[in-house]
């Protein structure tokens, strides 16, 4: 019988390589494509230069510049967070909110023909950029806008400030608001993390840099992008406020100024949540004597500023004081205005006279739903309400699902001064808002609210809150960790030796004593002979100890000296 031969040579045959694991096993992949990536980059920008403006671009250079400044600040914020993997969740975010400017500009540009407020703010910020860039600014600045600064004409010193910069190029404004609007969520999301810290910020994180109305509508040149950044400045520093940070009244002074040069009802309203959230912060354990003075001057501050923006609401406005009737004024002169187009809620003619609104609190949970999950599929006119209506039915559905936790918004909100101030600014903003009459307007206006509003769904349940004692608690952040507490492990306690030898010795032996089992030894019989210690004392005379009884339990493992 023959051997099979052939098969003994295929069983110790070594198989090659292939030709494509070999060029896959030498080629450094990731350089290859970071490579490629860079190579079609660079020859898109050659083409762009060639055949584009520097209108198109210019937008080419800001992208890459706007990453080179972004980056290392993420990283450090990432370095010093107590969220582990933030980082990448950060580059994403930041990434997704740039790219999410080039569909913003085609919506604004080519689906509706330029009929948007970018176009005017691009031309008067196109203008005002040539006369920086002539002007002597040391002699001082005389240029005339045309209109009052505060509103439409703050944000055009606003944009003409950036192109003085980046140079007048449009798709590369967008991206800078975007950018600065990115900015904005990422400090609604650090003001969580200090304020609230038991609640789940890394979903949080998911929600307000992934929701897609707060990518999409901050992401142009107007108020929504620099009102996103200046609330988050404002709730940042209102954060570091309740939990007594350095530096809380310099973020929600600069905020509060950004916001009332172009919505100043909007910083009232913030303003109001302020004042709440400090009447129920909690009062420390140790009160200094210089403690009540410090809150009776931070009353009168905040006191000061909720005047002033009393006085810069009814100056925007053009009324006559701050009553009821200012109010209710303000509110109809809305409606009126947003009565317009094909996305109006209520039917009205343009010509009739304003409608009134009461402030009565009775029609509170009808503006709450119609501001913050309106409009429904079967109210959708146009494709972009269809896409809108299915992000509010979503939200709807989270809101139902997470109605165990919300349940616990009473008493949280006495507890988590955070919690005060995000529930008053988002019912007063539902109240005041509810009278718009646009659907696409209101889409629009409601990006103002929707990073709190997101506040209530990461709420901890209560299981949840009670395993985070003491004990269970997660690690606290760094920015919070006492001195002499950075890095490292505590070192456990070293064990003392223990003194071992005959009655009356005062030298300890250097033989450390055995950790003890928490466990008895079993019972010994009266024939077995006692456990020695390692170390035996010296010989004593013998005593006579009485017998025991089978039942009786000897001394753990010591000797039968006296």
């Amino acid at each position: 019988m023959a051997r099979p031969a052939p098969a003994r040579a295929a069983l110790g045959r070594v198989p090659r390589p292939s030709a494509v694991a070999a060029v896959r096993d030498r080629v450094p992949w990731p350089s290859a494509v970071a490579a490629t990536l860079v190579t079609g980059y660079v020859s898109l920008f050659v083409v762009a230069m060639v055949h584009t403006s520097y209108d198109t671009w210019g937008a080419l250079l800001i992208l890459p510049a706007l990453m080179a400044v972004g980056t290392p600040a993420l990283a450090r914020i990432a370095a010093a967070n107590p969220e582990r993997d933030v980082f990448p969740l950060l580059m994403l975010a930041m990434t997704a909110k740039l790219l999410c400017a080039f569909p913003r500009y085609l919506m604004a540009f080519v689906l509706y023909g330029g009929a948007a407020d970018a176009k005017m703010y691009h031309q008067k910020g196109t203008e005002l950029a040539a006369y920086l860039d002539q002007a002597d600014l040391l002699a001082g600045v005389h240029y005339d806008l045309g209109m009052k600064v505060a509103g439409t004409g703050f944000v055009i010193i606003v944009t003409g400030v950036v192109y003085a910069i980046t140079g007048p190029s449009l798709i590369g404004g967008f991206l800078v608001f975007s950018w600065l609007g990115f900015w904005g969520l990422l400090l609604f999301w650090r003001a969580l993390q200090i304020a609230f810290p038991e609640a789940d910020t890394r979903k949080y994180a998911k929600l307000v840099f992934f929701l897609p109305s707060l990518l999409f509508w901050p992401s142009s040149i107007g108020k929504d992008a620099w009102m996103m950044f200046c609330l988050g400045l404002t709730t940042y520093g209102t954060a570091r406020l309740l939990d007594r940070r350095f530096g809380a009244f310099a973020c929600i002074a600069l905020g509060s100024v950004g916001t009332a040069m172009v919505r100043p009802h909007v910083t009232a309203l913030a303003g109001a949540g302020l004042m709440v959230a400090y009447v129920l912060r909690k009062r420390p354990r140790q009160v200094s004597a210089l403690g009540p003075l410090r809150t009776i001057l931070t009353a009168l501050v905040l006191g000061a500023m909720a005047v002033l923006m009393l006085q810069q609401v009814s100056t925007f406005f053009g009324t006559d004081g701050t009553g009821g009737d200012a109010v209710n004024q303000v509110l109809s002169e809305t409606s009126r205005r947003t009565s317009q187009g094909n996305s109006m809620i209520s039917a009205s003619a343009p010509e009739d006279a304003a409608p009134r609104f009461g402030l009565n609190p009775a029609g509170l949970p009808v503006a709450v739903v119609s501001v913050l999950f309106r409009p429904f599929p079967f109210e959708a006119s146009n494709i972009q309400n269809l896409i809108q209506s299915v992000e509010c039915f979503a939200l709807l559905v989270m809101f139902i699902r997470a109605w165990p936790r919300l349940s616990r918004l009473p008493r949280l909100f006495v507890q988590r001064a955070y919690i005060a101030f995000t529930a008053v600014y988002t019912l007063l903003f539902c109240w005041a808002f509810s009278t718009i009459n646009n659907m696409g307007i209101l889409s629009r206006e409601r990006v103002q609210v929707l990073p709190l509003v997101l506040v209530l769904l990461v709420v901890p349940a209560a299981s949840t809150t009670a395993t985070r004692g003491t004990a269970g608690r997660r690690p606290p952040p760094v920015w919070r960790v006492a001195p002499g507490q950075w890095g490292g492990r505590r070192r456990p306690p070293e064990a003392h030796p223990v003194s071992i030898g005959g009655p009356g010795s005062d030298e300890a032996s250097p033989i450390r004593s055995p950790v003890r089992s928490s466990t008895r030894s079993p019972v010994r019989s009266p024939t077995q002979s006692p456990v020695r210690s390692p170390v035996q004392s010296p010989p004593q005379p013998p005593v006579q100890s009485p017998p025991q009884s089978p039942t009786q339990s000897p001394t753990q493992g010591g000797s039968t000296a006296p």
